[in-house]
């Protein structure tokens, strides 16, 4: 029997302590900003104080004089005549003829201690004219907008379209006109979410070393390295098979360790400083300035729905930016939008905006949040509209197994249905509401994603095993990964180590992204396991003088297959592994693939709250985050990732946004003024695991990591819609929001 088909496991879905947690809580953990070497330089940065302004001159000359500076960069250091994306990165990482946002660097130098560093930059002059610039995603498609960057469009954008479009998109399927003309109830609304940052509390950190021979190394906080190795020697034109890239230990990502902002500055002034090692360690100032925020979202929708609460039709019009380059993830939005219902006809359009900010990276489902938010909204107000309940028409339009998507193919085996039905016998959903207080549901989906993964493992003298992963741990992979491969290998969790290793160990790996880890990575250590398996089998065979077809592996030892096979007792791991040397040599496995099978997950979320109507304070009273795991491998990390995008969420719907003044300078650079939820704002949040599992991985995988980000967005407005009445269409739902909204009703 398959291993997605089994209910009962030795392993799969205890919550053993993680492998990691003594490094972590002990300090022994080397973080990004934990690395040192010998002759180590420090580097800072000069960022410009400007959101769009020209470079006249820059001069270096009082800097590089001063004592103790051994290195000074600005563009004229880099390599010229690149193109498309890799032009896109070096432009971000050091500005060319202009600064495009508040933040961009144009200058860097290294010194002999952190203090010199930052006295040498304040020594650099940079002289400015400053250029009309523009923030906001509905102002930079305006006639008379500041053009970003001339000739910046690809090829999608029709001719007429305003400048700052660099990436338009139109798809889907079905009469959208004939649709909406069946329903009895037709609403279209426009909704708004601000750019909101990661909020992860390590900053971007990390130590490169680069020779005048062009071989370098480098060891930096990443959610993935070999990504990190190819934008870096893009950027400078290096050859990757001579820069090995190590990954330090992360405190947090959330997608946006996942590209580079400031790694290439280290390589570039090492090799200036003749090959010494440097250091760079953003403040969290230069976190919220230069690095990537999820992008800023402006949303039309459009949905027809019958007084039975039957959806006919619906039509998404996004407009998004992703700072001064292209990559706003509006096709994600798109694509996610509708993903929760059968939608017969549904049309899709998204224009991917410039503006002048710092270029936006992925945040945790890119694009699902803000989809969800316009999207669930809306259903909210069309089943107030029509007296429906909520999730009795999700559970009406919910898409199942061979449906098709919104946005094209077909679903395979998913559990929304299962989902809404858990969400609905929670008890969360029976507790009594007193004045100003309300509940809110929505539900959110993800794709999750598979890409490049290569797995090493090998089996130790003593019978234990090491797993050599490429996929940085950011959510507890390290564990998931070896409860699979002892459950497989019939050893107790404690015999396998798990271990990140650097580009050079390992065929590329994609990031920790797209929830992927436990899934792909997991999948290879299987097969990885089942290779090893086979070997030991082999080998087992050869001492007992019959065909390796006539053994089978059973609870971590060999055994011959059935009576036919002969009478020979069974061999352990232990036991096989203590001969190896003379019975062949080190046995070991390997996998490398683009693993299929990704499944799909959905989530619904319920949220209570209560809203001062005096001051406009929304307070979470109850929360329950209802999802789809596949099968959870180790529930306790499940339901922390659970919670974990919940939170986020929560903090992205009530009080975190971007704050620009007039003169396009970001005003709340620290998290004294960008407010992220402390332990005080929040109520336990209850999860339920449902568990459908995924038939694409051998123990029924389906990635978790992102799907809890994308209900709480809607879920919390339309409870602040329960509660008081009033309808925000706009995030974030702060005090001085709710305040006015209810001024404004009155």
């Amino acid at each position: 029997m398959a291993k997605d088909g089994l209910t009962e496991f030795r392993l799969v879905g205890t919550r053993p302590d993680r492998p990691d947690g003594l490094d972590k809580v002990t300090g022994r953990a080397r973080y990004g900003a934990d690395i040192s070497a010998p002759g180590m330089l420090w580097a800072a940065v000069v960022r410009s104080p400007h959101a769009h302004a020209r470079i006249v001159r820059i001069d270096t000359s009082k800097a590089e004089a001063l004592d103790g500076v051994k290195a000074v960069i600005t563009r004229a250091d880099f390599p010229e005549g690149l193109t498309g994306e890799a032009w896109n990165l070096q432009e971000n990482t050091m500005a060319g003829e202009r600064a495009l946002y508040d933040g961009h660097a144009v200058a860097a130098v290294a010194a002999t201690s952190a203090f010199v560093a930052q006295d040498a930059v304040r020594l650099i002059e940079v002289e400015y004219e400053v250029l009309p610039h523009v923030i906001d995603v509905d102002d930079a498609i305006k006639p008379d907008a500041p053009v970003i960057r001339e000739g910046a469009a690809d090829a999608s954008v029709p001719e007429g379209m305003p400048p700052n479009v660099v990436r338009y998109m139109e798809f889907g399927h079905g009469d959208v006109e004939a649709g909406f003309g069946e329903a009895d109830l037709v609403m279209e609304k426009t909704y708004k979410t601000e750019a909101t940052h990661q909020g992860y509390i390590e900053p971007h950190a990390c130590m490169g070393q680069m020779g005048e021979d062009g071989r370098g190394e480098m060891w930096v906080c990443t959610q993935g390295h070999w990504f990190i190795r190819k934008m870096c020697c893009d950027v400078l034109g290096l050859d990757p098979a001579q820069l090995r890239v190590t990954p330090s230990e992360i405190g947090g990502g959330f997608g946006g360790k996942t590209t580079i902002f400031m790694e290439p500055l280290s390589l570039a002034l090492s090799k200036k400083a003749g090959g010494r090692p440097v250091k760079v360690v953003m403040t969290r100032s230069e976190v919220l300035r230069a690095t990537g925020p999820t992008a800023l979202a402006s949303m039309d929708v459009k949905i027809g729905m019958t007084k039975d609460g039957q959806i006919t039709a619906g039509r998404a019009e996004f407009r998004m930016q992703g700072g001064a380059f292209p990559g706003a993830p509006v096709d994600f939005a798109l694509m996610c939008g509708f993903a929760a219902y059968k939608m017969p006809a549904v049309e899709h359009i998204g224009y991917d905006v410039l503006a002048n900010r710092p270029r936006a990276a992925a945040y945790r489902a890119p694009g699902s949040p803000m989809g969800a938010f316009a999207v669930e909204s809306l259903v909210d107000e069309m089943c107030r509209e029509l007296g429906l309940d909520p999730l009795e028409v999700r559970l009406k339009n919910a898409v199942h197994e061979g449906d098709k998507a919104s946005y094209g193919p077909k679903f395979g085996s998913i559990g929304l249905e299962e989902v809404l039905q858990a969400t609905k016998a929670h008890p969360n959903l029976l507790a009594e509401l007193g004045p100003n207080q309300g509940r809110g549901m929505a539900s959110g989906y993800w794709f999750n994603h598979s890409g490049d993964t290569s797995v090493s493992l090998a089996i130790s003298e003593d019978g234990t095993a090491q797993v050599s992963v490429g996929t940085p741990d950011i959510g507890g992979s390290r564990a998931s990964i070896a409860l699979m491969t002892a459950e497989t290998l019939g050893i107790d969790y404690e015999d396998v180590r798990v271990n990140v290793v650097e580009t050079g160990a390992l065929g590329v790996n994609e990031p920790t992204h797209g929830s992927r880890a436990t899934f792909a990575s997991g999948k290879a250590a299987v097969m990885a396991a089942e290779q090893a398996i086979g070997e030991m089998c082999r080998r087992a065979a050869a001492k007992w003088g019959i065909e390796p077809e006539a053994v089978e592996w059973v609870d971590g030892a060999a055994q011959p297959a059935g009576p036919n096979a002969g009478k020979f007792p069974p061999m352990t791991i232990a036991e096989i592994a203590a001969k190896m040397s003379s019975t062949g040599g080190p046995i070991a496995g390997h996998h490398e693939s683009v693993p299929e099978g990704v499944g799909a997950s959905f989530g619904t979320h319920v949220v209570d709250v209560e809203v001062d109507p005096e001051t406009g304070r929304t307070t979470i009273l109850r929360y329950l985050v209802v999802q789809d795991a596949g099968r959870a491998i180790h529930p306790a990390y499940v339901e922390g990732q659970y919670q974990g995008g919940a939170v986020q969420g929560i903090g992205w719907a009530l009080n975190e946004a971007y704050i620009y003044g007039e003169d396009g300078r970001l005003q709340n650079t620290v998290f004294l003024d960008y407010r992220i939820p402390v332990a005080s704002d929040l109520p336990m949040i209850d999860t339920v695991i449902v568990e459908v599992p995924n038939p694409g991985h051998p123990y029924g995988v389906r990635g978790v990591g992102e799907t809890g980000i994308t209900p709480p967005l809607p879920a919390i407005a339309n409870a602040i819609h329960d509660a008081v009445g009033v309808r925000l269409r706009s995030l974030p739902m702060s005090p001085p929001a709710v305040l006015a909204a209810l001024k404004a009703k009155e």
